[in-house]
């Protein structure tokens, strides 16, 4: 039964409610019903810009972040990612809201089963140790004698359809293989003596099949740079969203989180898709994960060294991520589970919750603040659906969410960027791509409260609205793969 309900006391503080459950995931942290329930592939950020390390402008950077809200201290299995997943990055370059070049991960867990002699002479049994390692791990990225399981990913770039396109594998440009390590989560000081040196040596030199420049990549733990006010979120919204922007505390501060980052020559990305102004080209791009649609539990795990489930069947998207935000505080609760697993090109399914918000409306029931009253918004479907005219609006867009960037607007430098991006007159940041340091919560509250819109439908909308938290730059870094070094489960140097 659909029941009907005034702004009265009861509906703020149901209000309250449903915009801490959507704000409070962050970027995309357990956002949908089902994803919840499986966080190996839940996507939790994604970043696209032009590289702005030195002497790397030529190059786009993705970073896909998964399995969100990982403690340093999770041990003794810490943060593998799931073998039996695949986990995408799809470019569209036409504009038209079909993918047009696909990069996708697939990881492979390598056992090395490691025993020590237990018992004395004559009684003595060799026995599997309980811990993910026996002793330190690295400096280079092939020391791992030491190592119980680690992990190894492909990488193929597919032309076309994700599934039925022209795939090929991408090869270590060193080595020739077509195999890469993923480096171990950062255990702790006793097990690394030098983390940062060890993960570096997992930055591969890539040959990326359809490209005559090579690009790099890197898949690994790496700390969480996204800021977002959480516990007082879920406390009704229990912060001032007009105070200071940096009056609270990250509550993502001390997590961790999986990157999968590449850095590819902008020549290999860009197809026709132009801006309406100065024939700029202009990429779309969202990032996926997807599992085999059956999975039977074995109740004999280990047996016959069979695992714990049977996966089969052609794969299913569980996981979709673009443009920040959109899955939480745009898609109603009703439909997260049917977004995380569309496409950008049935989008049409989902206009309303972008021409017709509630997140604006809760606002104002909560705060007393006037929501705009533009409907349809389209100044949102601009902002989240088609990019923005002379910035990073394809000629002829599908109307579709994704993030899109303008590949010919140069780089700022890490010293010189804006965090509120655009909005703050850096055209390099959000909503052109996203760079780690762009505010998204503070700059998509703005826009929902109307900050794009004509002042006369949104007269509150020029406000400084903020969740008080600010990105801390200290958990970037100026290089690629551009987070920075994960925390560490043990802060204690070596007795």
């Amino acid at each position: 039964m659909n029941t009907l309900f005034k702004k009265s006391t009861l509906a703020a503080a149901m209000a309250g409610l449903c915009l801490s459950a959507g704000l409070a995931q962050g970027a995309s942290h357990r956002e949908a019903p089902f994803i919840a329930e499986m966080p190996k592939v839940d996507a939790s950020d994604f970043y696209m810009f032009r590289s702005y390390e030195t002497d790397r402008e030529d190059y786009v950077t993705f970073i896909a972040n998964y399995l969100p809200l990982q403690d340093a201290y999770g041990g003794p299995n810490y943060f593998d990612l799931e073998d039996e997943a695949i986990y995408e990055i799809h470019v569209d370059n036409t504009g038209d809201a079909i993918e047009d070049m696909t990069f996708q991960f697939q990881f492979t867990t390598v056992e090395n089963r490691l025993q020590l002699a237990v018992g004395d002479s004559g009684s003595e049994q060799m026995v599997t140790v309980p811990l993910k390692n026996i002793g330190g791990i690295g400096p280079n990225a092939t020391d791992t004698d030491n190592v119980q399981s680690r992990q190894e990913y492909q990488l193929s770039v597919i032309q076309g359809d994700r599934r039925s396109g022209n795939a090929q594998i991408a090869t270590n440009v060193t080595t020739g293989t077509d195999t890469f390590r993923k480096p171990l989560d950062n255990i702790g000081n006793k097990s690394f003596t030098d983390y940062p040196a060890y993960a570096e040596t997992h930055i591969y030199d890539v040959a990326i099949p359809g490209c005559a420049v090579n690009g790099r990549v890197f898949a690994g733990q790496r700390r969480d740079a996204f800021a977002v006010n959480l516990g007082e979120i879920f406390d009704l919204v229990n912060t001032n969203p007009l105070g200071p922007r940096d009056a609270e505390a990250n509550d993502l501060g001390d997590k961790n989180v999986t990157s999968l980052a590449l850095e590819v020559p902008i020549s290999c990305l860009t197809g026709t898709a132009q801006t309406e102004t100065n024939a700029d080209p202009v990429i779309g791009a969202w990032t996926t994960a997807s599992i085999p649609q059956a999975r039977v539990i074995n109740p004999a795990p280990g047996n016959n060294d069979k695992g714990a489930t049977v996966e089969g069947g052609a794969y299913a998207q569980v996981s979709r991520l673009g443009m920040p935000l959109v899955n939480e505080v745009v898609i109603g609760l009703e439909d997260k589970d049917r977004f995380n697993a569309s496409e950008p090109k049935d989008d049409g399914q989902f206009a309303t919750y972008v021409t017709h918000p509630t997140l604006p409306e809760l606002v104002e029931i909560l705060f007393g603040v006037t929501a705009p009253n533009n409907f349809p918004r389209t100044d949102l479907v601009t902002a989240f659906l088609t990019g923005v005219a002379d910035v990073n609006q394809p000629v002829g867009v599908t109307t579709s969410e994704m993030l899109r960037l303008n590949t010919a607007i140069s780089p700022a430098a890490a010293a010189s960027q804006n965090d509120l991006g655009v909005l703050g007159g850096d055209n390099a940041g959000f909503p052109n791509g996203r760079r780690p340091v762009d505010d998204v919560v503070d700059i998509a509250l703005r826009v929902a409260m109307g900050v794009l819109a004509d002042p006369a439908d949104a007269p509150d909308g020029t406000l400084a609205y903020t969740d008080g938290v600010q990105v801390d730059t200290g958990s970037l870094q100026d290089a690629f793969p551009y987070l920075t070094t994960p925390i560490g489960g043990s802060p204690n140097t070596t007795p």
